[in-house]
Parts: C-alpha cells; structure tokens; sequence
C-alpha cells in the first residue's frame, strides 16, 4: 500500500532506519548474483535483501531471503561487513515505501559462496521480487545500482573485494 501524504526534510532526519539483511551471492567465478526489480521500470539491478523479522538473527534473516529471493538456500557463508550500512531514501520516496516508517535501512551485509548450478536459481517465487537475474564482476555494481544507493555498493566492494583475488 503506498501513502500519498508528504513529510518535511525535519520529520524525515527523525525516522529511524528498516532493520535490513543484505546479501553478496558470488559464484564459482567470482561473480555476483543481481536482480531486476518488478516493482522498479528502470534498468537497475540490485543483489538480495530484506527486512528483519522481529527477533530474528541477521545471519538467520540473510538465509530466508536468500532462499525466499533465489529459491536456492545452496549456499555457504563466506563473510559479513564489519559493521552496519545505512542508506537514506530519496525523500519523495519516504512516504511509499513501508508506510513512511522509515527514512532508509540499515543492513548487515553477508557474503555466501554459491555451491550449485544456475538452474537451481529460480526468482519466480512464492511472491516474487525480481524479472531477472544475472552474474556481474563485483567492479560494476556501483555503476548498475540506483543513484541513492551508489555509495553503500561501493562500500560493499572495498570491503569485500579481497574475497575475489
């Protein structure tokens, strides 16, 4: 359900952040798995992640949504950030998405080591999120991303990219 009402730049710096996982799928060629949103007409490609349930374990939330998001739980955990991301949404977007509870999210990034074939991969899910999915260089997901999370994916790939050499 989307909302149509506005919030001032004040009212917004005030809500808290989501609770968030993310995930960093690589494959036997260091690769990462990205998705197209259903919900996004544009061209941008995202990886993996989704909201904490209440007193859930990050590490337990990652593998729901890697599996609720590939529909393969093949996987092996690899590595996590050190600490956690946030990222703020454009202030027009606010106020429809998560009945503007939220500012952004905060997330805990885990890296997992794909362990199976491609054609375990499968987006169409009980409620799928994505159109299509692709492997990637870790390089380019700054550049394939949208805007206002640009900076967060350049985190992830200075943090992560020893895990490609």
């Amino acid at each position: 359900m989307t909302t149509n009402f506005k919030l001032t730049d004040n009212e917004i710096r005030v809500l808290p952040y989501r609770p968030c996982v993310g995930i960093m799928l690589l494959n036997a060629k260091n690769q990462v798995f990205v998705a197209q949103r259903i919900d996004n007409p544009g061209t941008a490609w995202q990886m993996p992640q989704g909201g904490i349930e209440q007193e859930e374990e990050p590490l337990k939330a990652a593998l729901r949504e890697l599996e609720e998001e590939t529909g393969t739980a093949n996987a092996e955990l690899v590595a996590q950030t050190s600490n956690w991301q946030t990222y703020d949404l454009p202030h027009d977007l606010v106020p429809k998405i998560w009945d503007g509870r939220y500012r952004g999210q905060k997330q805990k990034w885990f890296v997992f080591r794909f362990k199976g074939l491609d054609s375990e991969i499968n987006i169409d899910t009980e409620i799928p999120e994505f159109s299509e999915w692709k492997w990637v260089d870790m390089s380019c997901l700054p550049d394939i991303i949208v805007p206002f999370k640009r900076s967060l994916y350049t985190k992830l790939v200075e943090e992560f990219s020893y895990l490609i050499k």
